[in-house]
């Protein structure tokens, strides 16, 4: 299976062959795959995709049920595909989020259609703690976010691109900056959008994903949200933003993303 991948910059992160570009197709450049993948630009750096055959582990923290799945479910989906390890940890239950439901009852609901849409993406659940409308950026919250994800070991780290009208969605995305940031060059840290223009600001990827052959899996995991209406979120909103995405890249369909790049060495690939 392959992941295309266009980078605005120049720096194409792939897992492996087919590349899509704004100026064409460069087919056939060779198999890797970096943390969101791997970097290929040409042959000749092939060889460096032996430094990456082994499984990745990949973590996406997001703010509320449904918000993965809505930024990043074909990425996960793939990743899950391509045997490397996927977990979700979500910041919150979403407990606000059922009318005519109490916090508990609500987050109840919430939690089951998570593990149904991991279900789907072939990801393991997780949950922060934190409460849907009650998020906090403290000390002790990057303390423990530090502490989990020090104990996941994640090559690669998704979340909420952190420029949002939701404030737990800012909370969730500058928990994980933090926490990546204590642990030194890796992971590697990558933004995805949600509902941009509306929640998502300011939002200009330099990365995307080609989703198209697991869109039916985005779909499923985003309708497996009863509660939040998923069927009618994907066709209002990101049925729309993947073809957006995906006219961008030259393809049917993608998912976009911005790399945090935190060294000098970012635009090389591992081993290169």
């Amino acid at each position: 299976m392959n992941i295309a991948i266009v980078s605005r910059l120049g720096m194409l992160h792939a897992m492996p062959e087919n590349i899509v570009t704004r100026r064409g197709f460069f087919k056939e450049a060779g198999v890797l795959a970096t943390p969101l993948l791997m970097a290929i630009q040409t042959p000749p750096l092939a060889p460096a995709a032996a430094e990456s055959a082994r499984q990745l582990k990949v973590v996406c923290v997001g703010g509320h049920p449904d918000d993965p799945e809505s930024g990043c479910a074909g990425t996960l989906s793939r990743y899950a595909e391509l045997g490397h390890s996927v977990t979700v940890l979500y910041l919150t239950r979403g407990e606000r989020g059922i009318r005519n439901k109490g916090l508990d009852e609500a987050g109840k609901i919430r939690t089951a259609e998570c593990e149904r849409a991991c279900q789907v993406m072939g990801a393991h659940p997780r949950f922060f703690g934190q409460i849907d409308g009650a998020t906090e950026m403290t000390r002790p919250h990057v303390e423990a976010m530090t502490k989990l994800l020090a104990e996941e070991q994640p090559d690669v780290v998704i979340t909420h691109w952190p420029v949002d009208t939701h404030m737990d969605h800012q909370v969730a995305s500058m928990l994980a900056i933090r926490a990546c940031m204590a642990m030194g060059e890796r992971p590697h840290l990558y933004f995805f959008e949600v509902n941009t223009g509306s929640q998502s600001q300011g939002f200009l990827p330099d990365i995307y994903v080609d989703v198209t052959s697991v869109l039916e899996k985005k779909k499923t995991a985003l309708f497996a949200h009863v509660s939040q209406d998923g069927e009618g979120i994907w066709r209002e909103h990101h049925e729309i933003i993947a073809k957006w995405r995906g006219r961008e890249a030259g393809v049917a369909a993608a998912e976009a993303f911005v790399h945090l790049s935190r060294d000098s060495k970012s635009s090389k690939l591992p081993g290169s």
